[in-house]
C-alpha cells in the first residue's frame, strides 16, 4: 500500500458566502438546531466581512456575507446564490499538504498562512476545486481558541439540537464530461481511491439520468461523490443545479444521526421541508430489502427511505433547496454497516425530484 502523501484529519468546516450572515446563522440555529459559537466582523475590527461559526456534533458551518457590493463574496453570491465556497479539511502540516498537491497538479490560491491571538496560531491554505469551490486545509495543533483568529467566542443559548453527529459526504456537481477529469484529480492530486462508481443505467428515469464517482481518501473519512448530467429526455436534476447555479458547485452535505426518526420528526416540526416519495417505493423496497428491523410504517410516515448491501442497511432522507435557487440541500443518513450511498433508492429518488422540477418548470 502505498504511503497517503496528504493525511487528513477529518473534515474541519464548510464555509458558505450568504448575502445575509445573520439571518442565515439564525435561519441553521432554529431550523437545523446548530449552536453559535463564535463571529468576526464590526464588532471585532472586521471592515469587510461578517461570519458567524456554528456547530452540531462534530459538523461546523461558517456563514460570511460581505459588507460591500464589491467584495469576492458579493460578487460570489450574485452569480451563484447562497452556497459552499470552502470545504476545510484538517491536516497536520499545512505547507506539506499544499507542497504535496502541488507537486502533484494543484492550484494553490492561498499559500500556508498563519494567523495568532492570545489562543495561539492557526495556519491554513487553499487550492482551487471544481468551478469557484476551493479545498481549504487547516492546522489546528498549536490553537485553542473558539474557531480562528479574528473571531470571537458567542455566548448564545442555541435552538436544541436536531440530532446531527458528523459529515458522512459532499457531493459535487460538475458538466457532461468532467465527472472523470475531478475523479483523476482527485487519485492524482489529493491520492484519494475510487471507492464507487453509478453509471446511467443505476441512476435513471424515463426523462433523465446522472452519473456519478465517489472519491475517498485514505482513511476513509472523507468522501466526496461527483456527479455530472448524462443524456436524457428532459433536464435532469444535475443540469437544473448547473443552470441556477452558474457552474460546478457543492449540490448537497450529507450528515450522520444517531436516530434518524427522531432527527426528521424534529425537523419536519421546524418546518424543513422534505423530498416527497411515493407511497409505492415502501412496497418495492419491503419486497426488495426484507425485514432489517425497522418500522416501514414510520419510516413511510416521515419518508425516510431505505437501502441494503452486503455489509449492512442504512437509511437516509433529502430535504428540498434550501434557499429560493434550486441549489443546494441536504442528506440526513443513519448507516448500519452499510458503506454505500443507497444505490437502491436513487430511482425513487430521481422521480420525487423530477415532480419538483416539472412544478418548478424546469424539467
Amino acid at each position: 500500500m502505498s504511503e497517503d502523501f496528504l493525511p487528513i484529519k477529518g473534515y474541519d468546516h464548510v464555509e458558505f458566502y450568504v448575502g445575509n450572515a445573520k439571518q442565515a446563522a439564525h435561519f441553521y440555529d432554529k431550523t437545523f438546531g446548530f449552536k453559535p459559537m463564535a463571529k468576526r466582523g464590526l464588532e471585532t475590527g472586521d471592515r469587510n466581512v461578517s461570519s458567524y461559526v456554528l456547530s452540531q456534533g462534530k459538523v461546523r458551518f461558517v456563514f460570511s456575507a460581505a459588507y460591500t457590493p464589491d467584495h469576492e463574496i458579493s460578487r460570489h453570491c450574485a452569480l451563484h446564490g447562497d452556497g459552499v465556497k470552502a470545504i476545510a479539511l484538517e491536516v497536520d502540516d499545512v505547507e506539506s499538504a499544499l507542497r504535496e498537491s502541488k507537486a502533484r497538479g494543484a492550484t494553490v490560491l492561498k499559500p500556508a498562512t498563519p494567523v495568532e491571538d492570545e489562543h495561539g496560531t492557526l495556519v491554513s491554505g487553499e487550492i482551487k476545486y471544481a468551478g469557484d469551490t476551493v479545498f481549504r486545509f487547516v492546522e489546528r495543533k498549536n490553537y485553542r481558541g473558539p474557531f480562528s483568529p479574528g473571531y470571537q467566542a458567542i455566548e448564545a443559548h442555541g435552538s436544541e439540537p436536531v440530532g446531527f453527529a458528523s459529515i458522512d459526504h459532499i457531493v459535487t456537481n460538475v458538466y457532461l464530461g468532467e465527472m472523470d477529469y475531478w475523479a483523476k484529480w482527485y487519485a492524482d492530486v489529493m491520492g484519494f481511491r475510487n471507492l464507487a462508481h453509478f453509471t446511467d443505467k443505476d441512476i435513471s428515469t424515463e426523462y433523465s439520468a446522472l452519473m456519478s464517482k465517489v472519491m475517498e481518501n485514505g482513511t476513509g473519512k472523507c468522501k466526496f461523490p461527483i456527479n455530472e448530467p448524462a443524456e436524457g429526455k428532459r433536464k435532469s436534476q444535475i443540469e437544473e443545479y448547473l443552470d441556477y447555479y452558474y457552474g460546478p458547485g457543492v449540490q448537497h452535505v450529507a450528515i450522520t444521526t444517531g436516530n434518524i426518526y427522531e432527527t426528521v420528526t424534529e425537523l419536519r416540526n421546524r418546518d424543513i421541508d422534505f423530498l416527497r416519495i411515493p407511497d409505492t417505493y415502501y412496497e418495492y423496497m419491503k419486497n426488495r430489502v426484507g425485514d432489517v428491523g425497522e418500522d416501514w410504517d414510520k419510516l413511510q410516515e416521515l419518508g425516510i427511505l431505505l437501502d441494503k448491501d452486503e455489509d449492512g442497511y442504512l437509511l437516509q432522507i433529502f430535504t428540498a433547496p434550501v434557499q429560493d435557487r434550486p441549489t443546494l440541500f441536504y442528506e440526513v443518513i443513519e448507516r448500519h454497516g452499510s458503506k454505500g450511498f443507497g444505490i437502491g433508492n436513487f430511482k425513487a429518488l430521481f422521480v420525487s425530484i423530477e415532480e419538483e422540477q416539472a412544478l418548478r418548470g424546469n424539467l
